[in-house]
């Protein structure tokens, strides 16, 4: 596909979009904006296309929304936790650097929150309760690798992933409220790990 460059009629050759390019805009749709900013002719207005380009890669709104927290489960939960058992043998250290660098990064990072506000979303709902489950077993395992039985290795996974939303929720409410001394984190993580 291509169109007239102006007043010469050359043609540049026009960037064909991906199901993921229309899905990563929506995300940052839903960001900046909230989920009523997910809206196909504005989002085709912003990447410079038609609609008609939307309808290519998908059936109807629902589809792209689902496609965007498909794109948000993925960066922001499993290439995660891939990077920290790549990154870190170790699980104390693993769980340390781990609550450090989600803590650090929710106080930039509205996503969280944002969907966190979109939560009545059938399709928002059901990413969230994915991405709680997942981050909180990943999070009992590294306890259970720290030796501690299942029950409380779950407790400690949820104790730990409600403290960082708890967190990212105050940092974007009310903004200067959490402490961004590092001590800070290094107390969170010694009172996790406490036995």
């Amino acid at each position: 596909m291509s169109e007239p460059s102006g007043r010469q009629g050359h043609r540049i050759a026009r960037k064909r979009l991906t199901a993921d390019d229309w899905a990563d805009a929506a995300l940052a749709a839903l960001v900046e904006r909230g989920l009523a900013a997910v809206a196909v002719e504005p989002l085709a207005a912003k990447l410079g296309t038609t609609k008609g380009s939307f309808y290519w890669h998908f059936a109807n709104r629902d589809a792209l929304v689902a496609a965007a927290l498909a794109r948000w489960e993925e960066s922001s939960t499993e290439r995660i936790i891939q990077a920290m058992d790549a990154l870190e043998p170790d699980p104390a250290a693993r769980l340390d650097a781990l609550l450090r660098r989600a803590t650090v990064a929710a106080v930039d990072d509205p996503r969280e929150v944002r969907l966190l506000a979109a939560s009545d979303h059938p399709e928002v709902a059901a990413a969230l309760a994915r991405v709680t489950e997942r981050r909180i077993g990943y999070l009992a395992h590294l306890f259970e690798l720290l030796g501690f039985p299942a029950p409380e290795a779950r407790r400690r996974g949820f104790f730990a992933y409600t403290s960082y939303l708890g967190h990212a929720q105050l940092a974007h409410a009310v903004p200067g409220a959490v402490p961004a001394d590092p001590a800070y984190l290094a107390e969170v993580s010694a009172a996790l790990l406490k036995r």
